[in-house]
Parts: C-alpha cells; sequence; structure tokens
C-alpha cells in the first residue's frame, strides 16, 4: 500500500511538490474535474498539459494515482435539452486519461447527496483543533427527501451514463471509482445498499469504488467499515481508500464529528488488517483532515471546518501522513516484512 493525498489544483507550486516528497507521499489525487487544463475551453482536459503535469510530478518521485471527470450536473441528471454534451465531455476525458497512462477516475453525479437533512458544526477537540461535525437533531427545518419514483429516474440516468462510461474505461484500461454520498443519509443514491447496487449493475472489473472510510463510518460505525471492506475487497472493487476516522454516527448518535486518526471509534490499524487480509494495494489517502492551530484550510461550504485538499505547510496533513505511513510500517513488521 502506499500514500497518496488529495489536492484541489493543478497549479501545484515547487513548494508543494517538495513538501509533498519530503513527506514521503507517493502520488497525487485531483479532486476536481475542471481543474485541467482545457476543461473549461473544450470540455475535457488538455493531452499535452496532462503529460506536462505529469512529469512535473514524477520529477519529484511521485505520481498521479486518481483523477476526476467532468462533473455531470443538475441538467444532465434532470435530462435537459443540451446536456448530453456532458456524457461525450467525460467520455472524451477518459480517453485523454487512458492515453495519459492514469488508471483511476472518478465520476461526481449531481444530487447524489441529500443537502439540508442535517445541521453542520463546529466540533472542538483536543488543545481546541477544529472539525466537521454534523447532527440530524439540530436542524428543526429538514428538506424534504426525493420520491421512490424520482430516485428511480435519478438512478435510470446514472445507468445511462455509466453503460456509456465503462465499456470506454475498459477499452482505455482505466477504472472508473464511485464515491459514496457524503453526507450518507439514508436513502442516497450511494449509500450502502446503492454502492452494492452499481456492483450488481455493472459486474465489471473496471467498475468499483472510492472507499470512503469515515463517510462509511458515520452511516455505521467500525462493524459496517470492516464489513464492507471484506465484500468489496474481496471482489476486487476497492480502488483507492480516504482514510478518517469520526466519533459517532448517524444512526447511533444522531450526529457524528470528524476526528484526527488516532483520536477517534475507529482502530485504524485493525482497518489496515483488513484491507491487506483482502488483498488491497492501493493508495491509502488522509481524508478531511481537522484543522490544527497555525493551519490555512481547504475548506469546502459542502463541508464547513474539514480541510478537503492538501495545502502546503498544514500540520493536519503533516501528521496524518506520518500516521499513516508508521501504521504501514507497523503492518509490514506485523506480518514479518
Amino acid at each position: 500500500m502506499k500514500v497518496s493525498v488529495t489536492v484541489n489544483t493543478t497549479d501545484l507550486t515547487e513548494l508543494d511538490l517538495q513538501q509533498m516528497s519530503q513527506l514521503g507521499v507517493d502520488c497525487i489525487d485531483f479532486g476536481v474535474g475542471h481543474s485541467f487544463a482545457g476543461v473549461k475551453e473544450q470540455g475535457f482536459p488538455d493531452f499535452d498539459t496532462l503529460l506536462q503535469l505529469k512529469r512535473r510530478i514524477r520529477s519529484w518521485g511521485m505520481d498521479i494515482n486518481r483523477v476526476t471527470l467532468p462533473n455531470f450536473t443538475e441538467n444532465f441528471m434532470q435530462n435537459l435539452p443540451g446536456s448530453e454534451i456532458e456524457l461525450e465531455n467525460s467520455i472524451n476525458a477518459v480517453k485523454v486519461f487512458g492515453e495519459a497512462g492514469i488508471e483511476i477516475v472518478r465520476q461526481r453525479f449531481a444530487g447524489d447527496v441529500f443537502y439540508g437533512r442535517s445541521q453542520s458544526y463546529k466540533a472542538i477537540q483536543r488543545g481546541g483543533a477544529i472539525s466537521r461535525g454534523e447532527s440530524l437533531g439540530l436542524l428543526n427545518e429538514k428538506t424534504e427527501t426525493p420520491t421512490l419514483e424520482e430516485l428511480e429516474t435519478w438512478w435510470s440516468i446514472f445507468q445511462r451514463a455509466y453503460k456509456e462510461l465503462v465499456p470506454v474505461a475498459q477499452d482505455c484500461n482505466v477504472k472508473i471509482a464511485m464515491h459514496p454520498s457524503d453526507t450518507p443519509h439514508p436513502d442516497s443514491p450511494f449509500g450502502g445498499l446503492g454502492l452494492h447496487r452499481i456492483i450488481d449493475d455493472f459486474p465489471n472489473k473496471n467498475v468499483g469504488l472510492v472507499y470512503c472510510i469515515g463517510t462509511r463510518a458515520e452511516a455505521g460505525g467500525s462493524s459496517l467499515v470492516l464489513d464492507e471492506i471484506n465484500h468489496f475487497g474481496r471482489k476486487g472493487r476497492i480502488f483507492l481508500v480516504h482514510f478518517r476516522n469520526v466519533r459517532g454516527s448517524l444512526p447511533t448518535a444522531g450526529a457524528f464529528e470528524e476526528a484526527l486518526l488516532d483520536d477517534g471509534d475507529l482502530n485504524m490499524f485493525k482497518l489496515l488488517l483488513e484491507l491487506r487480509k483482502v488483498g488491497y494495494d492501493g493508495c491509502i489517502n488522509p481524508d478531511h483532515v481537522p484543522i490544527l492551530a497555525g493551519d490555512v484550510a481547504d475548506l469546502d461550504d459542502k463541508w464547513a471546518f474539514s480541510t478537503i485538499g492538501w495545502k502546503a505547510s498544514s500540520m493536519g496533513f503533516a501528521y496524518s501522513i506520518g500516521y499513516i505511513k508508521a501504521l504501514l510500517a507497523a503492518l509490514n513488521e506485523f506480518e514479518g516484512k
């Protein structure tokens, strides 16, 4: 297993790359599809500029692990006139990434998360560290969830897109990895049952998951995570792991808080043992890192109080990367390697 970090821009400075290299990062994951040169102009990445970016990253001893395709917007998911160009752009992006030798892509679908079903809040943890919390009880007026008919219509559009994308990905030797719905409210399209449905609908080895430990722990705690790693891992459908610890879960506490890797409910070493048991050998990515004193966080309004992507000189990221590398070294020693 290797260590990757997520960035939400392609404008990486020499300081970014130098610090990643110094910390022992192996790979970079790109979390925003429109950050690649060419997407805003032609709808999909420019091949030559992408190769330049890849060579620059490799010059520091790292590589690109996962990228994000251009988003499917509400227009596409509502099948509005003219939105079919979005599918064409994603198909072209898969071809460009495949030609560049990048093996994992993620496709985002508008509507996979039910916003307005829980209240975000600033969670204060040891020493004043700041993290994201979400509570079901604190939000008095909740938005309505889609009806069964609306969800089935949404799913049919998802299937139509994947039926076009998956064969292209297979031809290009690219894996399509889906991230669970975050926040994991009941009936979210990519909740526990939805993740199984993707695999059932597309029994193709190029279809799998960005398995987010934190998001799934928020849906059911450590036992659920262990069960899902065992299930999806045995099938070879885990392509990337987001490594996040949390306190509480929506079913048990009606709320959760993200936590530093050593300070939540989950035994992260135990999860690595389970990943090793099912043969996972991809990247481990520190995800949604709490904000430590002096950090300048890469924030997103949808996940307030949580560091989404890498920032140079982030103590939270440096701590998380070091913690993961120590766990991986302990895992090798534990197995006598």
